[in-house]
């Protein structure tokens, strides 16, 4: 039986890698639109704290933040 060897820690990530990766970042990014738009998504004329949409725009900070985006 032939042994293949491990890839080594500094070698370049394969396709499935690469896309795993970009698909969890692409899933951040989404996460963080979807926090933006709910802080924003109150009509500007209405009495609505500037709380809100400062909120939305924290968290989507933080996640991307958090995912090193």
């Amino acid at each position: 039986m032939t042994q293949h060897p491990s890839p080594e820690p500094d070698a370049a990530p394969g396709p499935e890698a690469r896309l795993s990766r970009l698909e969890a970042q692409v899933a951040t990014l989404a996460e963080a639109i979807r926090a933006l738009a709910r802080g924003l998504e109150n009509i500007p004329s209405q009495d609505v704290p500037p709380e809100e949409a400062a909120r939305g725009a924290r968290l989507a900070h933080e996640l991307l933040l958090s995912q090193g985006l």
